[in-house]
């Protein structure tokens, strides 16, 4: 999975995205359209119920699931129209599955924002403002053409790309993003226009960067977000998360501790929380295998069968497929051990119809 992280210039997405890849790569200097070539970087997505599997398996390897962020370039207005990188720019991240938005929230006199006032919103429609016309003159490039070819040759699937297309039109035309009728067309239809990779058919996320001060509000800031943008909003403190870069995971977790206790709290955003929302946006979920040799996150579509979770593993696993041995989480836990499970008939055979679901432990039976 590769989610691009867009931004304004200022706006704290670098530092952000250096925390993030517990890396010093991208650059974080208080000035203006600092990040100019792409940062790639895999990410785990931390998942306690991997190392309590873990744990259980006395495994000597541990593999959580991941995600690629991308950090390609900060975004200004006309951008669609070849602005600084621009185009260049905007063509780099059609292949992504979403997209995060950070968003400034913060006040800072000493880090000048590029609009010189903090405007989450206002910030919100320019970025989508881009998009948007990007996709718009996508369309109305290869529109016409479709249209001439399909009453040329009366081909069925060239007069359906036309409808979705007009469809895309009309939405992007009333400045609103595609992604906004994606649940009205069909698989057929989105298999359609899958090529075009449209920037604002993707899932959205927002990031909102809030100051440490403002961390005892996070709750409230991030209801009142979704319910203007009416899309997930996670709440992140690019500073504090800068402050725990260097620490280790037991001294992050003190770290954490103390200001929970301090500020009264019972929960404080990390990113830990960001990832594991973009995650689940772009409907995937993960199963688990566990031995002692290994415990790992296998990451697959929602509602995938049995056979296609197997090809997570090994595209002959699923050519080859019998059958699977499955458990919940939570069973397995609670019965302390696989054979355990067993005996408590905990333990189920699964066949090629089974619709795997989270939290599910497996084994796969297959025959070459």
């Amino acid at each position: 999975m590769k989610i691009w992280i867009v931004w304004l210039p200022n706006v704290g997405k670098s530092t952000l995205f250096n925390a993030l890849t517990k890396s010093y790569s991208a650059p974080a200097e208080n000035f203006p359209f600092c990040t100019i070539d792409p940062n790639v970087w895999i990410v785990q997505v931390k998942d306690p119920r991997v190392d309590k599997l873990a744990q259980m398996s006395n495994s000597k390897k541990i593999v959580h699931a991941h995600i690629e962020f991308v950090d390609i370039a900060w975004l200004v207005k006309w951008a669609s129209k070849g602005e600084w990188l621009g185009n260049k720019f905007l063509s780099h991240i059609r292949e992504v599955d979403a997209i995060v938005q950070v968003l400034r929230h913060f006040k800072d006199s000493d880090v000048v924002h590029v609009e010189w006032n903090i405007d989450p919103l206002r910030d919100v429609e320019i970025i989508n403002t881009e998009l948007i016309m990007a996709d718009l003159e996508q369309v109305d490039r290869h529109l016409p053409a479709i249209a001439k070819r399909w009453q040329v040759s009366a081909n069925k699937d060239d007069h359906k790309l036309a409808e979705i297309l007009t469809k895309i039109q009309k939405v992007l035309q009333q400045w609103q993003i595609a992604y906004n009728i994606k649940s009205d067309l069909s698989d057929e239809e989105l298999k359609l226009i899958k090529p075009y990779n449209f920037l604002t058919m993707k899932p959205f996320i927002y990031a909102i960067n809030v100051s440490q001060e403002d961390l005892t509000s996070a709750h409230h800031i991030a209801n009142e977000f979704m319910t203007q943008l009416q899309s997930p909003v996670s709440v992140v403190s690019v500073r504090l998360e800068s402050e725990m870069m260097d620490m280790t995971n037991d001294e992050k977790q003190d770290f954490i501790t103390e200001l929970l206790s301090i500020d009264k709290l019972t929960h404080i955003p990390t990113l830990d929380d960001l990832i594991a929302l973009a995650f689940n946006k772009v409907w995937l979920m993960y199963y688990f295998t566990t031995w002692e040799k290994e415990t790992k996150a296998w990451t697959i579509p929602l509602n995938s069968t049995a056979p296609q979770a197997a090809w997570a593993i090994h595209w002959d696993f699923e050519r080859w497929f019998i059958k699977a041995d499955v458990v919940k989480y939570s069973d397995l836990l609670s019965a302390g051990s696989r054979s355990k499970a067993r005996d408590l008939w905990l333990l189920k055979m699964q066949w090629k119809d089974y619709i795997v679901q989270d939290w599910d432990v497996m084994i796969f039976k297959f025959n070459v």
